[in-house]
């Protein structure tokens, strides 16, 4: 179960920095101007092209996408009763058939 709680919460964690990558691309590269700033001389003076900023809105609504299906197919996992999906074979061997198949 704590697993289940912490996949959750980094699918949660995902989704904001998506949001934030996203919809305010200049915070994202404040942050990465800082974390390569202390290994390098003069990363302060970096400037952020604009085809970068339209690079990092598309991660940010990339990482939006992959966090939302993920928290999409845990509460499917959740609210699954042990009931097989159309297609797959139950326990007692037989198939689970589609209404339109019959």
């Amino acid at each position: 179960m704590a697993s289940q709680k912490s996949r959750t919460f980094g699918a949660v964690l995902v989704l904001l920095q998506g949001v934030v990558t996203a919809l305010f691309p200049q915070i994202s590269i404040r942050l990465i101007t800082r974390a390569i700033g202390k290994n390098f001389d003069n990363a302060s003076e970096l400037e952020a092209k604009p085809a970068y900023l339209r690079q990092l809105r598309a991660v940010g609504v990339g990482m939006i996408a992959a966090a939302g299906t993920d928290l999409l197919l845990q509460s499917i996992e959740e609210t699954d009763d042990g009931t097989a999906a159309v297609g797959e074979s139950r326990d007692d061997g037989d198939t689970v058939a589609d209404e339109d198949d019959e």
